[in-house]
């Protein structure tokens, strides 16, 4: 007979549950360690059909490295789970692992794509640029906020020419400067560090195949080819690419209910700033003015901001293009503007 495990995994122990047959014949703890965590499985499960955990931090580290040690890992959503989980009357962590032992061996779950180290490093790098960023654009607000408390109004800049016309005001301010300079100093620091994880990002656009196959469409730069690229990873992970758009959460929501039957807004599930960043392609596209963007995608964009709405119009044209991505990688082929194109 086949074993089915469920694994409640934290920071430090990982609560274990093994059932067969229809019956809990293990349960106990061990340290959050994938090895440990395979021999102890082995030890009371030799033949383990499904070792299930949910989605979490850890989650990439486990499923490589018990999946490594020959386990049948599934990776399953924490939101449909808990949805599962909650019902039971108390709260812990063995009786946690005790319901993911039985989604596993009932079959009533949703399994998730766990993504490589590789594509992982990618978003990492690409959200640790988004941090720094951000906290450029809370320091600069910052060193403003304080001089105009004391009448210096820096004027609309950014970069060095900020960096100048702050200098100047705190002429003649020696007791404010010895306040805001150290300010201007972190802000110049994390600045430099912007520019290095920049250089790495444009490296990895330059090297990658696909990445530059994405970057035929205008719009759409290094950063969010890149982090298409590590989000898809392998096209053939969907099944048509028009299913890519709801993955993102570019897709409106549905509440039906007897005669009720309402579309609401974007689901907005998925990632998150792979979403955002499609969208600000969208809104580029929409923008532009120059000819060499002209498209077909642009124009059926600019048509529907006439009857919708430019926001609505930018959400569309960021699904439109999420497909269009996703069917370039599959096929090899560039970005064609037109129709014409085709001939």
């Amino acid at each position: 007979m086949t074993q089915y495990v469920g694994l409640d995994v934290s920071l430090k122990d990982t609560a274990i549950a093994i059932r067969q047959g229809g019956k809990r014949i293990w349960r106990g703890k061990c340290c959050s360690d994938p090895a440990t965590i395979a021999r102890t499985i082995r030890k009371h499960a030799p033949d383990p059909e499904k070792v299930v955990f949910e989605t979490g931090p850890l989650a990439t580290w486990f499923f490589h490295s018990l999946s490594a040690e020959g386990l049948p890992a599934i990776c399953i959503e924490a939101r449909h789970a808990q949805k599962i989980l909650g019902e039971t009357l108390n709260k812990t962590d063995a009786n946690d692992a005790e319901g993911l032992a039985r989604l596993a061996e009932t079959g009533f779950y949703k399994a998730v794509r766990v993504k490589s180290f590789g594509a992982m490093r990618i978003r990492t790098l690409v959200a640790a640029r988004a941090q720094l960023l951000g906290i450029t654009t809370q320091l600069s607000n910052q060193i403003r906020g304080i001089m105009k408390t004391f009448g210096l109004i820096v004027p609309k800049s950014k970069g060095r020419v900020f960096l100048s016309r702050v200098q100047d005001l705190l002429q003649g301010q020696s007791q404010l400067a010895q306040i805001i300079l150290p300010l201007v100093e972190v802000w110049q620091a994390v600045r430099a560090r912007v520019s290095e994880l920049s250089r790495q990002l444009l490296a990895a656009a330059r090297h990658g195949r696909n990445t530059r196959l994405l970057m035929t469409i205008p719009g759409i730069g290094a950063i969010t080819a890149v982090s298409f690229v590590a989000a898809v990873e392998d096209p053939r992970n969907f099944r048509n690419s028009r299913s890519l758009g709801a993955w993102l959460g570019l897709t409106p929501r549905r509440y039906q209910s007897g005669a009720v039957d309402l579309d609401g807004h974007i689901s907005r599930r998925g990632d998150h700033r792979l979403r955002g960043l499609l969208y600000e392609a969208a809104t580029a596209l929409l923008a532009r003015t120059r000819a060499d963007t002209t498209s077909d995608l642009k124009v059926w964009g600019l048509q529907l901001r006439e009857r919708l709405g430019f926001k609505r119009a930018a959400i569309a044209v960021a699904r439109k293009l999420s497909v269009i991505m996703h069917t370039m990688l599959k096929t090899g082929q560039p970005f064609i503007p037109t129709r014409e194109g085709f001939a």
